[in-house]
């Protein structure tokens, strides 16, 4: 029961900065505005963290690693807080790979929740200042999709298709790294 509890605690901690993170690189990515309020949120989550990372690590073009080397940093030292708490129940060595797994997984999740507000705003048309935000971070993974999946009946079912192609992808996920886990326990 303590195991699930920490475990539940670490994952709502970790899965929220780091998710921030994440969405501060790929908000830079499209380049959108921090001037509202999702970008102001994300900046008063992460700058404590990015800045200092920001100091030693310069940008690759419009990639800013420092929020994604701070987004693998918490959830490494997610990981390696649960190791130390409970023991080392995997090798020290599983680790890392742990952290890559979480935060692909975190990806994954992000991409859910955010599809799922997209649909939701959509239905209700609201002019929300975040409902721009929420589109323009949608549009990039919709638009490939709306190629392939025609309207019916005026319905644009792509939303739809992201989310089961992302739960598929958090199943073969799950498998991957429960296969890694398997191959890092027999070394260690």
């Amino acid at each position: 029961m303590l195991y699930q509890i920490v475990t539940l605690l670490l994952d709502v901690v970790a899965g929220l900065l780091t998710g921030a993170c994440l969405l501060r690189l790929y908000m830079q990515l499209q380049r959108i505005p921090f001037a509202n309020p999702v970008g102001q949120l994300v900046f008063a989550l992460t700058d404590w963290l990015v800045m200092p990372l920001r100091r030693v690590i310069p940008p690759a073009g419009r990639w800013d690693l420092s929020s994604l080397v701070a987004a693998l940093l918490l959830q490494a030292a997610q990981y390696l807080l649960l190791w130390l708490f409970f023991g080392g129940v995997v090798p020290l060595a599983a680790l890392p790979v742990l952290a890559l797994f979480g935060l692909a997984r975190i990806v994954l999740s992000g991409l859910t929740g955010l599809l799922i507000v997209y649909a939701l705003l959509s239905w209700v048309q609201t002019r929300s200042p975040i409902a721009g935000v929420i589109e323009r971070l949608s549009e990039p993974l919709l638009r490939p999709l709306r190629r392939v999946v025609p309207l019916v009946g005026g319905l644009d079912l792509a939303p739809l298709v992201a989310l089961v192609l992302l739960q598929v992808a958090m199943i073969v996920l799950g498998h991957l790294q429960a296969g890694a886990l398997v191959g890092l326990s027999g070394l260690g």
